[in-house]
């Protein structure tokens, strides 16, 4: 992974800058005017505290402290673009103006952006640059990465600051900069990625998948890093496919792509879905999965065959750990074991299985900010439900360890590892002896989403079946953001899929095969939902 510290998923940059663009319209030989009046005293060693506590962590424990204590003091936002004042180290939001608001009220000046360790001056209105904090910040930087070693089990491996060394331009490239100052601002209305896919004949089932992928923050930069070494023929490996679709995406090209060698292949590998009939794109989505971590190699060169032990990109994005625990209830045995998954499937009420019955405007469903509607169902029920404490009955009694005997039981399932992106599949097709049917019933799903109540330390603080927890504000390890949803419409026999996709923050288009237009919010949470993709909001290097 190259997630070196917390990283906001909706943060609208998507790489820090050792020099910025920015800067150099502002840059002069004598630099800021305003960064002398910061540079008395101890300004060298306040400012590499600021960069050692709240910018650069080297540890986990540091991230974490830098998680919680780098909040707004003024709405209690982690996020909007944090920035500190580098005169009483105040903490505020530099998108709602907070940190504006205390740089006038106390004339300071000078304040840090948290994310990317910036130098921003309210006087030039521009962050600056300035040789001697720039040097501050690079050396500060370097150690805490070099704290960053590449995998837990092999700590004689180089860090990463070692490993990847940051560019610093020439004498030669800032005088082009110079010379040629038109610049391209990269707006928030940019669509650079959004293309349409011709539908080569019931193909929608593909296409809302490989909507959904390539607009997977991390996949996206692993496939246009170009990272994928391929032993394969590169006309059979779909990675090899995936890497130039990702190409195609972002080219910036607007006309429609015609994916004819991604369906070839998936015919080639998933046999089951070849031919030109209308398929399910939950399966189409497993089987995509399975055959790029079947080409994937993990970081040791080792072909990824065990889904238990493999580093490969889709494993490390989609990969979550599921715990089962079965409780004798006679002695009050446990056990328990955790098994891979890539996805979890949600019964719906209407199903042919019994719903558990579930109060509207319970705790979990305020916990997660969905809006109950008259009887409505929301995601957050589909996921207590789940995860509740079920009866096996005498007809699947198990043989327990300490009775050494057969006994009734119960099993439960909760998150023991929790993936970076989770997809939920809620499973409006029911296939039975007697029944085969499509379930329409509407499901209400958030924008942000916390698992916390699902995981299996959180197991203790519930009393039959309903969460008591305290939820700690300031705990984003298990807030996730909804970046995707795909829909069907129609009925069992004949109908249509599409996509929802966040292009940015807040900016939501529709992915109709070719056709791509854009929604709102309104829109996207009105649907009913099919696969619902969400990206965990903080990202911890492990």
């Amino acid at each position: 992974m190259f997630s070196i510290a917390r990283v906001s998923v909706t943060a609208t940059r998507t790489c820090p800058r050792t020099v910025k663009p920015d800067a150099l319209t502002t840059m002069s030989p004598a630099g800021c005017p305003h960064v002398n009046g910061f540079k008395v005293d101890n300004w060298k060693q306040n400012l590499r505290v600021i960069y050692q506590c709240f910018v650069w962590s080297g540890s986990a424990e540091t991230r974490k402290r830098k998680a919680k204590s780098c909040v707004c003091h003024m709405c209690g936002a982690h996020l909007n673009r944090l920035h500190s004042c580098l005169y009483c180290v105040f903490f505020a939001c530099f998108a709602k103006k907070h940190i504006h608001e205390h740089a006038k009220s106390k004339r300071h000046n000078l304040a840090i952006d948290l994310l990317y360790g910036g130098i921003y001056c309210f006087m030039c209105q521009d962050y600056i640059y300035d040789k001697d904090m720039e040097q501050i910040a690079k050396e500060e930087q370097r150690k805490a990465w070099k704290m960053q070693v590449v995998t837990p089990h092999n700590s004689s491996m180089k860090g990463i600051g070692e490993k990847y060394s940051t560019w610093e331009p020439t004498k030669r490239e800032l005088d082009l900069l110079r010379h040629n100052p038109k610049r391209r601002r990269i707006t928030s209305n940019c669509t650079i990625g959004l293309r349409g896919l011709i539908n080569l004949g019931n193909t929608c089932f593909m296409n809302c998948i490989v909507q959904a992928l390539t607009h997977t923050p991390l996949l996206r930069d692993f496939f246009l890093s170009d990272r994928h070494k391929c032993e394969m023929q590169s006309n059979s490996c779909l990675v090899c496919e995936m890497s130039q679709l990702f190409q195609e995406f972002y080219s910036g090209h607007r006309s429609p792509h015609i994916p004819f060698r991604l369906l070839h292949l998936v015919w080639t590998h998933a046999r089951h879905l070849a031919g030109y009939e209308q398929q399910d794109a939950h399966e189409f989505l497993i089987a995509a999965l399975d055959v790029l971590h079947r080409h994937c190699k993990d970081d040791n060169g080792k072909k990824a065959n065990n889904p238990n032990h493999c580093n490969c990109i889709i494993d490390q994005i989609f990969t979550g750990g599921l715990q089962s625990d079965v409780t004798c209830q006679v002695c009050h045995g446990v056990s328990t074991t955790i098994d891979p998954f890539w996805d979890i499937s949600l019964d719906l009420p209407g199903s042919s299985t019994p719903f558990w019955p579930l109060s509207p405007g319970g705790d979990g469903s305020a916990l997660n900010g969905e809006s109950h509607t008259t009887g409505a169902t929301t995601l957050t029920d589909c996921l207590r439900r789940f995860t509740r404490p079920e009866h096996l009955g005498s007809s699947a009694k198990i043989k327990c360890s300490g009775c050494h005997s057969y006994q009734e039981s119960t099993k439960q399932l909760t998150m023991k590892k929790l993936p970076i992106v989770a997809c939920f599949h809620l499973k409006r097709f029911e296939h039975s002896a007697k029944l085969r049917r499509k379930i329409t019933t509407y499901v209400s799903f958030p924008l942000e989403l916390d698992m916390t109540p699902f995981m299996a330390s959180s197991k203790d603080s519930r009393i039959n079946g309903q969460y008591q927890q305290t939820v700690d504000p300031f705990n984003n390890d298990n807030k996730y953001s909804l970046f995707a949803v795909v829909n069907h419409q129609g009925t069992l026999e004949s109908g249509h899929y599409t996509t929802f996709i966040r292009q940015h923050k807040d900016q939501w288009f529709k992915c109709d095969d070719a056709i791509i237009t854009k929604a709102s919010i309104k829109d996207v949470l009105d649907s009913e939902g099919y696969l619902l993709f969400y990206h965990k909001q903080f990202l911890e290097y492990e």
